[in-house]
C-alpha cells in the first residue's frame, strides 16, 4: 500500500492532496534540469506557495528532508509518486470523440506522468469505427464490456453537458471509480466514486473578477 499518511488514522484534507501533483511537477522539472537537491523555500518561490505550507503538507506523509540540507529531488519525487499511486501506469477510458475528446486522446503529456488513454467511445454513428489518432472509436454499447475486460478504474467525460450524467451512470455501472469531467455540469455519483471537474469557462470567470 502507498504511504498515504505517516499516521494511519489521519484523514488528509483533499486540498493537500491537490497540491501534491503540483509539487511533483516542479520536482520533475528540477530533475530534468539536472538538479539533485532543493528546499521548501525554493519550491515555494517556484510555485508561489509558502515554504511553511509545503513543509506542513509533506509532513503528513513522513520526513522527506532534513533541516538545513533540504530535499533529495529524486527521493522526494519517488515518494510523491508512491503517495499519489502514479508509480504505475493507469489506463483511462475516454467518452466523447468530438474536438475536445480527440485533443485529449492525442495529448502526449499523460504518458510520463502515470496515465494512458486505453479506449475511446462515442455515440455518433458517423464517428464509430473511425480512426482517431491511434484509436478506433468504439460504440457506447461496448463501453461496459471493454472497461471490465481491461480492468479500467478511471474515465474522462468529454461530451455535451446534457449527456454527461447519462454517461457517468454508465461508467459507474461499468465499475469506474474516478471520473475527470470536462462537461460544464455537475454530475451525481455514488459514494466511493471520485469526480474532478475541468471547466475552462469557470476558470476564466474566476479570473475576470480580478480584472477591475
Amino acid at each position: 500500500m502507498p504511504p498515504h499518511s505517516s499516521n494511519p488514522d489521519e484523514i488528509i484534507p483533499d486540498i493537500v492532496i491537490g497540491r501534491l501533483p503540483i509539487y511533483l511537477r516542479a520536482l520533475m522539472r528540477l530533475s530534468q534540469e539536472g538538479r539533485e537537491v532543493t528546499s521548501s523555500h525554493e519550491l515555494g518561490r517556484i510555485l508561489g506557495i509558502s515554504s511553511a505550507q509545503i513543509r506542513k503538507d509533506l509532513s503528513h506523509f513522513g520526513g522527506f528532508g532534513k533541516q538545513g540540507t533540504g530535499y533529495q529531488i529524486a527521493y522526494l519525487e519517488d515518494k510523491l509518486r508512491q503517495v499519489l499511486q502514479v508509480n504505475r501506469e493507469w489506463e483511462i477510458a475516454l467518452v466523447g470523440a468530438g474536438d475536445l475528446g480527440q485533443a485529449v486522446a492525442n495529448y502526449r503529456g499523460f504518458a510520463d506522468r502515470g496515465f494512458h488513454i486505453a479506449c475511446v467511445f462515442d455515440s455518433n454513428p458517423q464517428k464509430i469505427g473511425k480512426q482517431s489518432g491511434k484509436f478506433v472509436i468504439q460504440p457506447m454499447s461496448e463501453l461496459k464490456e471493454t472497461i471490465i475486460s481491461k480492468g479500467i478504474q478511471i474515465a474522462m467525460i468529454a461530451v455535451p453537458a446534457e449527456y454527461a450524467q447519462e454517461v457517468a451512470n454508465q461508467l459507474v455501472d461499468a465499475g469506474i471509480r474516478a471520473i475527470l469531467n470536462y462537461a460544464p455540469i455537475s454530475i451525481n455519483v455514488p459514494d466511493g466514486v471520485h469526480v474532478q471537474y475541468i471547466d475552462p469557462v469557470a476558470h476564466l470567470q474566476r479570473m475576470t473578477y480580478y480584472l477591475k
